[in-house]
């Protein structure tokens, strides 16, 4: 149950650093515009729901997930 607390904890911290990246300005110009992620703007509204941004997403951190765990 530790290492669950331990790991709560990096994941909160990593969150907050890049919120405050992303707050700052900084940030990935390419992420949210990739081919397939669908923007629709009528009337003043906008509706933007980037699906190839978050498939891509997924598949980095499973990745990622996946090395740590294979490195534990």
């Amino acid at each position: 149950m530790r290492q669950l607390g331990h790991a709560l904890v990096a994941a909160g911290i990593i969150m907050l650093a890049l919120g405050i990246f992303f707050s700052m300005g900084g940030g990935i110009s390419w992420l949210g515009r990739l081919p397939g992620d669908i923007m629709i703007e009528r009337h003043g509204t906008r509706f933007f729901f980037p699906i190839t941004t978050s498939l891509v997403l997924s598949c980095i951190l499973s990745l990622v997930l996946a090395l740590f765990r294979f490195l534990r």
